[in-house]
């Protein structure tokens, strides 16, 4: 009993917890009857509730460290949605109009969606009084999960489809692989962003500084790794692993099938490959959540003017 009225007065507290909980019960019952029934008409439900489930919850924890008044539900939720699908919508048209296949395409693909991201949240955000770091984090990440969510929701649509037909197999497992690693990916990356993009701005500006420039490409190459993962752990396994007529054949461009223990090693490769740049953000990220109490000298900038109406 008295456990159970801890836990309430926990739930209470931490909205997060709650959601995060009512949401996993509801998308486990929404899996169960899919599958029992077979109603088509659940899918959408399972996309969304799967999709969006981790990222929401994130930002309803992030919202709860705001350091202003001036970040509300209102303002958060808005930053969330408008930001996740501004996105999603330019990232698609840049990177339709702008890539091609070759080794520089995921190299790419995060200059783009750091860019499309950051950009969202200046516009989103350029009316504010008080530009402070931590409430910077707290609206990147909201964009960033907010297009975690819409980009999560699109890779479950189209999991469902298999050259066998609708599988809700291999949906329920890419919703379960993203939502476990979109801690890591793009709000992570965004909250850095708009940490720094907060770090030096005013009402009247934000200050396109050295140290925001860096930083973007930094978040770049860490998404750019992130999604060149597979590629480079399959590269890295196969030198490692390889005999030598095997290397010859790479060197050629052909790739031989992998056996069963490079199939192993593969895993494990791509694994770490994986907890390394997850740890390099994270790392990133509390160091710039710490040095949040730290007066810091504004850097030379270029000013971008926000349009905020004069006081």
């Amino acid at each position: 009993m008295m456990a159970a009225r801890a836990e309430a007065r926990t739930s209470a507290r931490r909205p997060w917890v709650r959601i995060l909980l009512t949401g996993l019960v509801l998308w486990l019952l929404t899996v169960a009857i899919t599958f029992l029934t077979g109603n088509p008409n659940l899918i959408p439900t399972l996309v969304l509730l799967g999709s969006f489930l981790v990222p929401v919850t994130f930002v309803v924890w992030a919202f709860e460290r705001r350091d202003t008044g001036e970040l509300t539900p209102t303002l958060v939720f808005s930053t969330f949605l408008t930001g996740g699908v501004l996105g999603v919508l330019g990232a698609s048209v840049l990177e339709s109009y702008l890539l091609r296949p070759s080794a520089w395409l995921f190299a790419g693909v995060g200059l783009i969606e750091e860019a499309v991201k950051l950009f969202a949240l200046a516009f989103l955000t350029r009316r504010l009084a008080v530009k402070s770091v931590r409430d910077g984090m707290i609206l990147g990440a909201a964009v960033g999960f907010g297009f975690a969510a819409f980009e999560s929701a699109g890779y479950a649509f189209t999991a469902l489809f298999t050259v066998k037909g609708l599988s809700l197999m291999q949906l329920v497992q890419t919703e379960v692989l993203r939502g476990l690693l979109a801690p890591v990916g793009h709000g992570l990356w965004t909250a850095i962003l708009g940490g720094v993009l907060f770090s030096a701005s005013t009402r009247d500006h934000f200050l396109i500084t050295g140290r925001l420039v860096l930083t973007y490409l930094g978040v770049s190459a860490l998404h750019a790794l992130w999604d060149s993962m597979h590629s480079i752990a399959l590269i890295v396994t196969l030198v490692l692993t390889s005999t030598p007529g095997e290397l010859v054949l790479l060197t050629r461009g052909f790739i031989p099938d992998p056996s069963e223990a490079q199939l192993r090693s593969f895993t494990i490769v791509y694994w770490a490959g994986l907890a390394v740049v997850a740890l390099a953000g994270v790392g990133w990220l509390l160091g710039l959540w710490r040095s949040t109490r730290r007066p810091g000298r504004v850097p030379p900038a270029f000013r971008v003017p926000t349009g905020s109406p004069p006081r």
